[in-house]
């Protein structure tokens, strides 16, 4: 099975202890961890910056499963979670994929720090797992939530630390194998 992670930063493997767009080494990112784990091929799409796409996207052809998780940019960028989680309805119904080979990942919440001053931040990137959840429902998407995995964040209250991408990825096989 060819996965495909789709996502901003934090699929990337953004190291935020530099400042010029460095990445953690892949022993250290969730994306070649999980590939690791399942011993399986993974294709990442993560992209620095990157918000949710107002059109569809154009995947591998080899892609038989499509990891989302994207909506934190969004939310940088001033969006509320209404208008994330829309955003998201429209952009998951343009995916040329059998809605059950999709999982939708509802990134872990914001927290205090270097690049999040606002409790505004932290509840609207808070609110997109139960919008995400009622999204997946309604379109026969399998779904979890990261905020249970209790991922650690960098000094910047966004950016999954070393351990961080270790804890995603291990908890993300669980839910694969």
């Amino acid at each position: 099975m060819r996965i495909v992670c789709f996502g901003d930063s934090n699929t990337y493997g953004y190291d935020p202890r530099g400042y010029f767009g460095g990445r953690y080494d892949a022993e250290n990112r969730w994306v070649d961890l999980l590939a690791k784990q399942l011993d399986q091929p993974t294709i990442n799409l993560g992209m620095n910056g990157r918000e949710i796409p107002r059109t569809g996207i154009a995947l591998p052809e080899e892609a038989e499963k499509l990891i989302i998780m994207l909506g934190t940019n969004d939310v940088l960028q001033g969006a509320d979670a209404d208008t994330v989680i829309a955003r998201m309805a429209h952009f998951l119904d343009q995916i040329k994929l059998p809605h059950t080979n999709i999982l939708l990942i509802a990134p872990p919440p914001l927290q205090r720090g270097a690049w999040v001053d606002s409790e505004e931040l932290i509840e609207a990137s808070t609110r997109l797992s139960a919008g995400y959840q009622r999204l997946a429902a309604e379109r026969n998407i399998p779904f979890t939530d990261a905020a249970v995995w209790h991922v650690p964040l960098a000094f910047d209250g966004v950016h999954f630390t070393e351990e961080g991408h270790r804890i995603f990825a291990q908890q993300l096989a669980l839910l694969l194998i």
